[in-house]
């Protein structure tokens, strides 16, 4: 249903209500109108990586961990599936008169804030820490979720808007400061690319302030640039309870009805939370006018009615067996083979079963369901830990040998023991068996949302780069042994890994890799399969060379700004083949409308794999404006393409840099073209001297220079 048929429906059925019946529907937990026939909604609905909180779902790997396989079309089929199971457990809940909290059709996901920063809990929900690969891979998940048919399949939601990314403690009272040239360059890309191109149906406003304006009350954000400026069309949604802090911790109102009013005059729709309950009363007041509520509450109802609501839908008839089919569950595990990212390899792996009697696998995450879903996250029929999985795959052909070894971050597993209560039988096991798997790592009791889950310690950000104390002692204790050790870190952020990467002959970033993970895992480790994945976020040494995490200035931040050499680069990851970019070339230049005036570069780019095993990989292409004061400081990330490769194999492939990675922003955020000498880079990594290093091997380096 077209936009304007559906406003038109929406403008007709809310001049029906009584303003305190329009008033009413701007809660999340929207109640019926019988007389009207309206049945109760609730707006709240999660599907970061599968229908989330609403029971059995298709539990995807986390979004981090989708965005390592830098592949848009997979991120668009997990959104479709996600879409379809989420259409089959309305279609039945809402027939058995449930209407609860989760159980609804608007999406509040994808969650494209830049990963900024490796302390922040919430990171491992969004695509990384770059604003090109997060616009693509956001624009794809909102696609998949609201589809191309008559009425949305789902309706989507980017979130927070805008410049959001910790510290998780106090977000309820921060003012995140960044100037007009980061706004535009780096905080602001991915929402205008699911705005214009995606389409996205609701935009959600983060907790804090930008630049002293609360974002769920920000003319700025929500009026300046998201309706003038990028023409925005749908709703504007609160983050939950958002509102309340402008008058208890923002201190930019004094009251409920103060805020009530800040927030729905400067364009926000609805509210997650219970501050609209003070609408009538900011109304009385004189605070704000009828016209407002009613614009509101039209913005809403043409979304229900662009989701097919209150008429007959081609989505009605999804069945419920759709809900974590095969197909889907198929799909999740592609997608976690997809994410795994191989960051050191010797030469042990892949783990070979003819010449291999024991396997110890040992740490708190090897058989561990909490760390395989982040959070945001369903309820799985069946989990497969990575101990589960290598038990699995070895049945019949090794033994598997299991400990422990230590509790998560606690210093012992046992109330009444002392401390290092397992790490004895760690060692035991390790030196009982001819090869070590040691899972360790992280999950979203240690890292994520401020009091989503009790989190452990600085309201689910981190406060270094080190993993937990009993798993530093659990690795020393391995590393002892001498046994030939295979790391695998289970997290959504980046980890210091200079102590495994020493005494370790092989590590994987497994990321949380989705319910069943730990079979992709283990096919992995065992040679089925190639990793293929790509680091979405820098792993840095340390903290040293990072500002305070206050700092929303992006100098010295993520692999665009960065001056020193980072321990595992965004873009690189290893695989079982040996992938070379042998030749690059430009074969085109494209005038285009952007109104920068720029054009559009087409980049053929030759590769062959070298090595003995079929692999995936992932082909970069990087660019440098060579003539600007105003360039960003490193080549930036502007075209990919995931590509399958047999042993031997040589594959040509055509990317398209778009002009808008020409551009640059000055320092009053504006975009514009300025220079005309460009250096493109294609490889499977960055041209970064830290990626050179660790691969072997340069990118190709392409001159462009737009006045020949």
């Amino acid at each position: 249903m077209k936009r304007e048929e559906a406003r038109s429906k929406a403008k007709e059925l809310v001049n029906k209500m009584t303003l305190e019946e329009r008033a009413s529907q701007l809660r999340y937990d929207a109640p019926a109108i019988e007389r009207l026939d309206i049945p109760a909604y609730n707006w709240w609905g999660e599907a970061l990586h599968g229908v989330a909180r609403a029971g059995i779902a298709t539990v995807f790997p986390q979004a981090i961990g989708m965005a390592a396989s830098f592949d848009e079309e997979l991120l668009e089929k997990v959104a479709d599936c996600v879409a379809e199971e989420g259409r089959a457990k309305y279609n039945e809940y809402s027939a058995h008169g449930d209407r609860d909290i989760y159980k609804g059709l608007t999406f509040w996901s994808p969650n494209v804030n830049i990963f900024r920063d490796p302390r922040w809990g919430r990171g491992h929900e969004t695509y990384g820490e770059d604003p090109y690969l997060t616009s693509r891979l956001g624009t794809a998940y909102v696609k998949g979720l609201q589809g191309d048919g008559e009425v949305m399949k789902t309706a989507a939601c980017a979130k927070h808007f805008a410049v959001h990314s910790g510290p998780e403690a106090i977000r309820h009272e921060f003012d995140a400061q960044a100037d007009p040239k980061d706004m535009e360059e780096t905080y602001l890309p991915a929402f205008e690319a699911l705005v214009k191109e995606a389409g996205v149906e609701a935009v959600m406003g983060a907790y804090n302030r930008v630049n002293g304006e609360p974002c769920c009350g920000s003319k700025t954000l929500i009026q300046d640039i998201l309706r003038d400026k990028w023409h925005f069309e749908g709703h504007y949604v609160s983050d939950c309870w958002a509102i309340k802090d402008f008058h208890e911790n923002h201190m930019v109102t004094s009251t409920a009805a103060e805020s009530a009013a800040l927030a729905l005059n400067a364009g926000c729709d609805l509210n997650c939370g219970v501050t609209y309950l003070h609408l009538l009363s900011a109304y009385q007041q004189g605070l704000v006018t009828e016209e407002a509520i009613t614009e509101a509450a039209v913005r809403l109802f043409t979304t229900r009615y662009m989701l097919g609501l209150f008429e007959k839908n081609e989505y009605d008839e999804i069945p419920y067996e759709k809900v974590e089919c095969e197909e889907h569950i198929a799909l999740a595990e592609k997608a976690a083979r997809e994410s795994i990212v191989l960051l050191k390899n010797d030469g042990i792996l892949p783990l070979d079963l003819n010449k291999i009697k024991t396997i110890g696998v040992i740490g708190p995450n090897a058989n561990s369901r909490k760390c395989l879903v982040g959070n945001y996250h369903g309820t799985s029929s069946e989990y497969i830990t990575v101990s589960e999985g290598i038990q699995r795959y070895a049945a019949g052909k090794a033994r598997v040998l299991f400990s422990e070894g230590c509790a998560l971050f606690e210093e012992k597993t046992e109330a009444l023991a002392l401390a290092g209560d397992r790490l004895q039988e760690a060692r035991i096991v390790a030196e009982h068996s001819d090869v070590v798997v040691l899972c360790l790592g992280l999950d979203e009791t240690l890292e994520g949302e401020e009091g989503d889950t009790g989190n452990s310690y600085a309201s689910g950000d981190k406060l270094d780069l080190l993993l937990p104390k009993a798993q530093r002692d659990l690795m020393e204790v391995i590393a002892e042994t001498g046994k030939p050790t295979v790391f695998c870190l289970m997290t959504g952020s980046a980890i210091d890994l200079s102590y495994p990467a020493e005494h370790f002959n092989a590590l994987l970033q497994l990321w949380y890799p989705g319910a069943r993970g730990g079979k992709n895992a283990a096919e992995m480790i065992f040679g089925e399969v190639s990793p293929s994945g790509k680091l979405p976020v820098t792993f840095y040494h340390n903290l040293n060379s990072l500002p305070e995490f206050t700092d929303y200035h992006m100098k010295g931040r993520t692999y665009r700004y960065m001056e020193e050499k980072a321990q595992y680069p965004f873009g690189f990851g290893l695989t079982y083949g040996k992938v070379t970019v042998t030749d690059a070339v430009i074969t085109g230049i494209l005038e285009t409308k952007d109104g920068l005036g720029l054009p559009d570069v087409t980049v053929k780019v030759t590769s062959k794999n070298q090595g003995t095993y079929d692999t995936e990989d992932v082909i970069q292409v990087y660019v440098k404006n060579t003539e600007s004061e105003h360039a960003v400081k490193n080549p930036s990330l502007c075209a990919f393409k995931r590509i399958f490769m047999k042993a031997g194999e040589s594959v040509e492939t055509e990317l398209v840099v778009k002009g808008r990675a020409l551009s640059v922003v000055n320092d009053k955020g504006e975009r514009i073209k300025d220079g005309d000498s460009y250096v493109l880079y294609a490889g499977i990594s960055q041209p970064d001297e830290r990626s050179v290093e660790l691969l072997g091997m340069q990118p190709v380096k392409m001159e462009l220079n737009l006045q020949q």
